[in-house]
């Protein structure tokens, strides 16, 4: 199955997809878009044009565990999200995902615009590469 994971954001939210078998994850893009509305309407529209099965929703819980103001901003994403797709809509738990992703781009001296450009896409593929291997590790959920 293409799962798709989200990583929503205030001015941009990074996209990435996974193949059928569930192996290789990859960026496809960010949105540069302030405007819930027009951001849900855009990630709608990838999930039928990728014909993804199912949706990850990166969940940026407290290092605690407690939801603060923006997990619950990816909440509400989520829900309306779930009203406007076919698919199952999940949060995930993104905690450190942006520090890895910056990991990566430190990895490939990715600097300046385009790092800006390319991070919340590489914390997507974070995201989804996580979800996989959990997977992966409990078939039976």
């Amino acid at each position: 199955m293409k799962i798709m994971a989200v990583d929503y954001g205030d001015a941009r939210t990074g996209l990435a997809v996974c193949d059928r078998t569930e192996f290789l994850a990859s960026p496809i893009g960010v949105i540069q878009e302030r405007v819930l509305e027009r951001v849900l309407q855009q990630v709608a529209f990838a999930v039928e044009e990728y014909e993804i099965g199912e949706v990850i929703i990166g969940y940026p819980l407290n290092m605690n565990g407690s939801r603060g103001p923006r997990a619950q901003l990816c909440e509400q994403f989520a829900q309306e999200l779930a009203k406007l797709v076919s698919v199952p809509v999940k949060l995930w738990d993104e905690r450190s995902t942006t520090v890895s992703a910056a990991g990566y781009l430190n990895e490939t001296d990715t600097r300046g615009k385009k790092r800006k450009e390319v991070i919340d896409a590489v914390a997507a593929t974070v995201i989804l590469e996580s979800y996989l291997s959990y997977r992966k590790n409990h078939p039976e959920q």
